[in-house]
């Protein structure tokens, strides 16, 4: 079997780093090393994914745009880690669990971006939520989500890695105040909402993993649900899905109504809770902001444009 040669455009940054690792003792593809000192070179870049049969772009929004320019390679395949095209048509979005039209512009696509980590939480719960008619597409939704501190980046990573750090990173640290956080715009898009979430995230003193929560008013859904309507909905929804598990209401019941949000910190899939009361429901998603949140979600795709089984390479 001839191997695909793939190029990963960003391969010291965090994302490229995790994608790497998960290529690990694959005989089906072929990684192209560009040298050290031609990395940031665009002519050398231009050439790299031109002979490429998929790249990845790990890299900031305006460079990710630009190396798409570069394309003239009608048959390499682009997979964009950015935020630069999610929202953007003719761009496949990196989700195949959401619905048959998406797998199937992953597998026939050569533009696939893969989703943001706060915005997949989001969008698992709301796309399935929106499409089955329970929760209306006007629906004041709030959002609230932990992340380990690798999602910020390397930036990041090194300010809570340095030695003699400020204390104050022992806590939590609450962003995104001014409600412009960029994944917000996905979030709204491909769950099909009529506005952006109300978003409050934190990072706090560990390195990857990440619960994000939506809290509903059951009055303000159709039927009026509640959790076991909620649960036996998300269930049909993601049935026979690798990377996604819905927690039955006995599981739930096992983890005694505490949830710690490093548990599926180097895990590739996904976990859906549904937890609360007539009234108030909470729903929650726990993954790892590197797996389904970043590069595994990614190698998913590229599996999937493969043909060859989604799960491999991936830890489930």
């Amino acid at each position: 079997m001839e191997k695909k040669k793939v190029f990963i455009d960003g391969s010291s940054g965090t994302t490229g780093l995790r994608i790497n690792e998960r290529f690990q003792g694959r005989d089906d593809i072929e990684i192209m090393q560009i040298s050290e000192d031609k990395r940031k070179d665009p002519a050398e870049i231009k050439k790299f994914i031109n002979e490429s049969d998929i790249t990845f772009l790990c890299l900031p929004d305006d460079a990710a745009r630009e190396a798409v320019t570069f394309v003239e390679n009608p048959d390499t395949v682009i997979l964009d880690t950015s935020t630069a095209h999610r929202t953007e048509a003719g761009w496949a979005y990196g989700f195949p669990e959401l619905s048959d039209a998406h797998k199937e512009a992953i597998v026939n696509g050569k533009r696939i971006a893969v989703p943001g980590c706060y915005a997949s939480g989001v969008i698992a719960l709301a796309y399935p939520l929106i499409k089955s008619g329970m929760m209306p597409a006007d629906y004041p939704l709030a959002v609230f989500a932990v992340s380990g501190y690798s999602g910020g980046g390397k930036k990041l990573i090194s300010t809570y890695e340095e030695a003699g750090r400020d204390k104050c990173f022992d806590s939590a640290r609450m962003y995104g105040l001014t409600q412009m956080h960029k994944h917000l715009k996905e979030m709204k898009i491909i769950s099909g909402l009529k506005t952006e979430p109300l978003f409050s995230p934190l990072t706090t003193n560990y390195h990857s993993g990440m619960v994000v929560q939506i809290p509903l008013y059951s009055s303000l859904l159709k039927g009026t649900p509640g959790p076991d309507e909620i649960r036996s909905m998300l269930a049909e929804h993601y049935k026979g899905q690798k990377f996604m598990k819905v927690f039955t209401a006995e599981e739930e019941e096992e983890l005694g109504g505490v949830m710690f949000s490093d548990k599926c910190a180097g895990w590739d899939g996904m976990e859906l809770h549904v937890n609360g009361n007539d009234d108030r429901i909470m729903l929650s998603t726990r993954f790892d902001n590197l797996g389904k949140g970043a590069s595994g979600a990614a190698v998913e795709c590229m599996n999937l444009v493969l043909g060859c089984d989604p799960t491999k390479g991936l830890d489930l």
